[in-house]
């Protein structure tokens, strides 16, 4: 009998083409490329291709087709146990195409990407006995029109919601965004959705009655985190050689989920988080780095110095 998923991620897919370069190029200028890769991307994806390789057993519920994009997709996500059962087939629907132009040597990234294609399950498709044996669900922002339909299954299923917000526009109603118990963002979509400053005011106003857990990412500036009902902590970034950064936020998504799902505290599944994100920056694309479990717990045993602080 084949296993049901414990985690369902809703939301982008990609397949990115990423473009090694040297410097940013000026306006109308030609320049040489040091290298040109196509991996596997998007929130989503990339999420549940970490939370697979940590021990999670992750399905992708969303709309593929039948062309070269959908196929690379699918055969990537089997690649790494992330299960396709649920996805649904439509001619014409395809992932986001990314053209990602990485700048050595500090891996920073501008991505550029079409979303022609992109389809999601419609309210009609998300039966609540899909959801069967599922533990966590995962969404990000690309979803929105199905967002607030996700959210309210989740809640009446009692599955607990790990929600990645990448904007503030269309999102759904205040009182069901209140609903989601894990919510990770960047510093700067936290400061445009909250209306707060500092990380402390930031984290406070994300606190509701549903909420678990809020964490605010910064990359190399490290992250801040709280739990319900308990002080605001600082982990700073673990340093690494960064030569790739694409992909670090879902991958810390990704890490994350796998950890509340193996039953670690939250204060763990942070460390876990950040250090895969971490792992990952030191190769090329938004898979390739990273961990699995054994190597993510030996790099965080070998920093031990590196741990949250209490910060309010």
């Amino acid at each position: 009998m084949t296993k049901r998923p414990n985690l369902i991620g809703f939301g982008s897919i990609a397949v990115d083409d990423l473009v090694y370069i040297s410097h940013f190029p000026r306006q109308g200028t030609k320049m040489q490329v040091d290298n040109l890769l196509r991996h596997g991307g998007g929130l989503a994806g990339t999420a549940l291709v970490a939370a697979a390789r940590l021990g999670a057993n992750p399905s992708y519920f969303g709309v593929l087709g039948d062309d070269a994009l959908s196929n690379f997709t699918i055969k990537a996500f089997q690649s790494e146990n992330v299960k396709t059962d649920l996805c649904i087939k439509k001619i014409g629907a395809k992932p986001f195409h990314s053209i990602i132009l990485v700048v050595r040597p500090n891996g920073e990234r501008t991505i550029l990407y079409t979303r022609e294609g992109y389809t999601l399950p419609s309210k009609e498709d998300l039966a609540p006995e899909k959801f069967e044996g599922c533990e966590m669900i995962f969404i990000d922002s690309t979803a929105h029109p199905i967002f607030e339909h996700v959210c309210r299954i989740a809640h009446t299923l009692g599955i607990p919601i790990l929600a990645d917000i990448e904007h503030t526009t269309n999102l759904p109603h205040q009182s069901v965004l209140d609903t989601i118990q894990y919510w990770i963002c960047n510093i700067e979509i936290a400061r445009q959705f909250t209306g707060k400053t500092t990380p402390v005011d930031i984290l406070r106003s994300l606190e509701t009655t549903h909420r678990k857990a809020s964490a605010i990412t910064a990359g190399e500036n490290g992250c801040w985190f709280k739990e319900n009902n308990k002080p605001v902590h600082f982990l700073p970034a673990y340093p690494v050689d960064a030569m790739d950064t694409t992909g670090c936020g879902d991958v810390f998504h990704g890490a994350f989920a796998a950890a509340i799902l193996r039953d670690s505290t939250i204060p763990d599944a942070i460390m876990q988080a950040a250090a895969a994100a971490a792992m990952k920056a030191t190769q090329p694309g938004g898979r390739k780095g990273i961990p699995n479990l054994d190597h993510l717990l030996a790099f965080i045993t070998n920093r031990k110095q590196i741990t949250p602080k209490k910060i309010s």
